[in-house]
């Protein structure tokens, strides 16, 4: 890939991913989902709040679904599974230069049918988790506190608490036993 591309920076986390992009104003930009400090679709809202429309591709271990589609809806460009790269990444960036957009293949089929399934469910078709709320409702269906959550996602309880609220609110859950089997229903956790 070096010869092919000209890296221009590398950060550590989000927060240096964001500052990067505005200084350097690269011409794609190859992240991970999974940073410390503001994870890679936070630090892509970010971006797109601010007007930066550099095309992002997430080269990324999560192969789930969910984190596929709300990268996406986030404003993601790629979505390339590590396992695939390092083939499927160069095509991605060629891919997203072009203005278009690239799903590793191993994916693309589950993912148009998640959407077609998303699409046919009452009242949950505008409505996605964000990573940072699949992380939480993951740790709360395991049996974690919000407390212990906090710790370990290193962010404040009344955080946790109101993601927690939100997920219930968007999908219209009425206790925390609603909020697991939905997590179940989901995959986001076993029975």
């Amino acid at each position: 890939m070096a010869a092919e591309f000209d890296l221009v920076g590398v950060v550590e986390n989000g927060r240096d991913m964001v500052e990067a992009a505005r200084g350097l104003q690269p011409d794609a930009i190859v992240a991970d989902i999974t940073m410390p400090l503001l994870n890679g679709i936070e630090a892509l809202e970010l971006l797109r709040k601010e007007g930066i429309e550099t095309p992002v591709v997430f080269l990324t271990m999560h192969r789930e679904v969910d984190y596929a589609i709300t990268a996406l809806e986030a404003g993601a460009a790629g979505y390339v599974l590590k396992h695939s790269a390092p083939d499927e990444l160069v095509r991605a960036v060629h891919v997203v230069l072009g203005g278009g957009t690239f799903v590793s293949p191993s994916l693309a089929g589950e993912l148009f049918q998640a959407t077609r399934a998303r699409s046919r469910e009452h009242g949950e078709a505008a409505v996605a988790l964000s990573v940072r709320q699949h992380d939480i409702l993951r740790l709360l269906a395991d049996g974690k506190s919000a407390k212990e959550i906090a710790k370990a996602l290193d962010i404040s309880s009344r955080t946790v608490e109101f993601h927690k609220y939100k997920i219930m609110e968007s999908f219209g859950l009425k206790n925390g036993a609603e909020l697991i089997h939905f997590a179940i229903k989901r995959g986001i956790a076993r029975p």
